[in-house]
């Protein structure tokens, strides 16, 4: 059906091939009588009544896929009668902001996806509840109040999200308090519609308060690389059971790595490269290149690294809902689970592991930055 021409692979190719079959048919019912035919006789009316059955069920969208892919624009009858501020929806559907975040204001429902990860401990989304808490408190507005309130009254106003998650190997539903915000955030002022109004300082200051990190800590830290550091001290006070040193220290030279990926692969051809980033990039890469005995996987790291990229993924969401106070990370250079376990594997054994780029005296001050930001 001509799904290898043009060069593609894949499923993208199968798609192109089976679309480009289908429009040599005027009607479905046409290609249907068409793929009957290579049926057997006794097998094809009921196969007829399956395909009708499912082309029932398929409603086309309402929504102009021209008018999004030619001017960005984007309207369908869901999106209307969901009643949501249109700076959400906006970013919903140019995806600055993340699935997650509908699931959570719409449905009042979210899945919590299972790494690998060891099924014996809770699951590695629970280290990163707090986050979700405040990102459910922001999209379903629950200022404190200012007025004395009993507990139990409190908890009847606290709107509920219900997360679909993991107990050991079983699914379990749980349902969860959205927390109470500042009431310099979440007062009549400034509702969901009007978060995009809230001063930087103040969006900043709610997204550094909920990773239990001050802005002067991170002065040091290069701009696009805040985030992360802000989710690893959230990741090192917050974990259980506790993050140890080479674990942290795997991280950290895997963001370095990254940062020095970037400087040396920069496309700008008037970019300055130093000589000696260049050389502590080839070594690294000597390094990790090089063979190594086989060693037995370390579930219990993994765990530990799961409940990092789960933290990283609801900072993530909540600096995106709160309009980017901190610059996106790049996340194809921040985290690779392959280099980070061997990371961690070689600290064990050999220490200078951490010394890969000394050649960089650059690399080496960020690395030393890092350290000493999230061990403060």
């Amino acid at each position: 059906c001509g799904a290898g021409k043009g060069g593609k692979s894949g499923k993208h190719a199968r798609l192109q091939g089976l679309l480009n079959w289908l429009a040599q048919f005027a009607e479905p019912g046409e290609a249907m009588d068409h793929v009957l035919k290579y049926l057997k006789k006794h097998e094809r009316e009921e196969i007829r009544d399956l395909l009708c059955t499912s082309m029932e069920d398929y409603a086309p969208s309402d929504v102009n896929l021209e008018d999004f892919f030619q001017k960005g624009k984007y309207e369908c009858e869901a999106a209307r009668n969901a009643d949501l501020p249109q700076w959400v929806l906006d970013a919903l559907a140019k995806g600055k902001l993340a699935p997650f975040i509908s699931d959570a204001l719409i449905l009042r429902s979210t899945f919590l996806h299972v790494q690998v990860e060891n099924m014996q401990r809770p699951s590695a989304h629970s280290t990163a509840l707090p986050i979700r808490q405040v990102i459910y408190g922001l999209l379903l507005e629950t200022p404190q109040s200012t007025e004395a309130a009993s507990p139990s009254k409190q908890t009847h106003e606290l709107p509920v999200v219900c997360e679909f998650d993991r107990l050991q190997k079983t699914l379990k539903k749980i349902f969860v308090q959205a927390a109470s915000l500042p009431t310099n955030l979440c007062d009549d002022h400034f509702p969901l519609d009007k978060l995009m109004e809230v001063p930087t300082s103040c969006r900043q200051m709610i997204l550094l308060g909920t990773l239990g990190v001050k802005m002067n800590f991170l002065e040091s830290i290069p701009s696009h690389l805040q985030l992360p550091v802000a989710v690893t001290c959230y990741w090192i006070c917050c974990s259980e059971p506790k993050v140890k040193l080479h674990q942290l220290k795997a991280l950290l030279l895997m963001m370095v790595f990254g940062e020095l990926h970037r400087i040396t692969n920069d496309p700008d051809p008037t970019a300055v490269r130093a000589e000696d980033d260049s050389t502590a990039y080839n070594e690294f890469l000597k390094w990790k290149e090089k063979k190594l005995q086989y060693k037995d996987f370390d579930l219990d790291a993994a765990h530990s690294f799961c409940q990092w990229q789960c933290c990283l993924q609801m900072g993530l969401y909540l600096n995106q809902l709160l309009c980017t106070p901190l610059s996106e990370p790049d996340l194809s250079r921040l985290y690779s689970g392959t280099l980070v376990h061997r990371l961690y594997q070689e600290l064990k054994s050999t220490p200078s592991v951490e010394n890969l780029f000394s050649s960089s005296p650059k690399m080496t001050r960020l690395y030393q930055a890092l350290l000493n930001t999230v061990e403060s």
